[in-house]
């Protein structure tokens, strides 16, 4: 039963303001990290795979998935993407975890 007040104080906006700038982050982070991979494979990634890996469940896998079927209507990197979501979704435990433990 919290207020608005109480919710809306600086504290609150730098942790959505940090929120945002990790999944920003995270995002350039994995599409520059698949465009450097693709420079020592022979058989290339999809950069926009990359751009899945973040954590947010699976939201982000269906949106890469939006965003290639509408480059091309035969490409469906759904089962790729949600690979990716999963990995970053374990690290993102792993991660929380060993924050947890250091801290308690």
């Amino acid at each position: 039963k919290m207020t608005a007040e109480q919710f809306w104080n600086v504290q609150t906006l730098m942790i959505i303001a940090f929120g945002l700038v990790a999944f920003i982050m995270d995002t350039i982070g994995g599409v520059l990290f698949a465009k450097f991979l693709n420079l020592f494979r022979r058989e290339k990634i999809n950069p926009m795979i990359g751009a899945a890996g973040i954590s947010a469940f699976p939201m982000s896998a269906r949106v890469v998935q939006k965003l290639a079927s509408e480059a091309d209507k035969q490409n469906f990197v759904l089962n790729y993407s949600i690979g990716a979501n999963v990995s970053g979704q374990i690290a993102s435990v792993i991660a929380g975890g060993l924050i947890l433990s250091y801290f308690l």
